[in-house]
């Protein structure tokens, strides 16, 4: 086999002239310009996209402090003074405080129970091979395409004949099942990502399965369980449809139905301002907490793309 060998540059004579090459101006010139031009393109659509998302909320709470009169009169006016009394009234009268105590109490309960479950199935189908994990993984996914609605008839005679029709457990129950197709399907990618190295010297070390999964695997699925349970928490705050079929006691009702409830209530009555203190009470708590996580949100989402 024959190689081609490169012949040695031969050093130019003294005296001799050089030519240089010289990059065109123009190009560079034109490169920068296009990416300027780019960056000015894509920071007005997401200043234009912020504003659209923005204005709103900022207009529901700037609406709260307002009186009715001025919420007709100049709704796009900063109020001329805060009336706290909108969100007392809103808070009392309207029965949110608990309203909001049986959503946390639903949420709470669904959103453990759902990041502990997710993340045992998530686990076990990343990181063992054994007939079916495919088909189970598979049968998560397709949890994932089956729409509610078509669920909601037979999962109440279900929820009736277990006697957990308009309770709190109960709710949670459905809560953690609807969201559970979701949790394994993100979770595994993620479990996926992790080193095994790391288990693996957990077991020379003489640790269980469990003790490796609860002390070792998930500390380091941190990232990936903030992420997830931001999302299961937006969707189980903002759940209406569930607890709507399957919690009909005015008792047990979450923040979804109460609001509902007040927008009828106040509207008939023309308090508008209390109806938009609701509102932000229901809100503030999911944009806190977006707010806080919102570095481990991206983390969790990126992690698996920096392998």
């Amino acid at each position: 086999m024959k190689t081609t060998e490169t012949p040695a540059p031969v050093p130019a004579e003294p005296g001799t002239p050089v030519l240089k090459t010289e990059a065109a101006p123009g190009g560079l010139k034109e490169g920068k310009k296009e990416g300027t031009t780019l960056n000015v393109f894509s920071h007005g659509v997401l200043v234009i996209w912020a504003i659209m998302v923005g204005m709103p909320l900022v207009w529901a709470v700037m609406t709260s402090f307002k009186d009715d009169a001025s919420i007709f009169g100049s709704p796009w006016s900063l109020p001329d003074k805060l009336n706290f009394d909108n969100w007392s009234r809103a808070w009392s009268q309207a029965h949110m405080s608990d309203y909001f105590l049986n959503t946390v109490l639903v949420v709470g309960g669904s959103l453990v129970g759902t990041l502990v479950l997710g993340s045992m199935a998530a686990y076990v189908l990343a990181r063992f091979d054994f007939p079916g994990n495919r088909f189970i993984y598979y049968l998560f996914i397709a949890g994932m395409s089956f729409p509610i609605m078509l669920a909601l008839v037979p999962l109440f005679y279900v929820v009736d004949n277990m006697g957990m029709l308009n309770t709190i457990h109960g709710l949670i129950l459905v809560y953690i099942a609807y969201s559970l197709p979701f949790t394994v399907f993100f979770l595994t990618g993620f479990f996926r990502t992790l080193p095994s190295s790391v288990a693996e010297a957990a077991f020379v070390d003489g640790a269980s399965h469990t003790r490796t999964f609860f002390q070792v695997m998930l500390p380091m699925a941190k990232p990936g369980l903030i992420s997830v349970g931001i999302f299961n928490f937006l969707g189980q705050w903002n759940q209406y449809m569930l607890p709507t079929v399957l919690n009909t006691d005015p008792d047990k009702h979450v923040l979804t139905q109460g609001l509902v409830q007040l927008a009828v209530s106040q509207g008939y009555k023309g308090d508008w301002s209390g109806l938009f203190a609701g509102l932000v009470m229901a809100m503030l708590p999911v944009l806190a907490a977006y707010i806080v996580f919102q570095r481990q949100v991206v983390q969790g989402l990126t992690a698996g793309a920096l392998k």
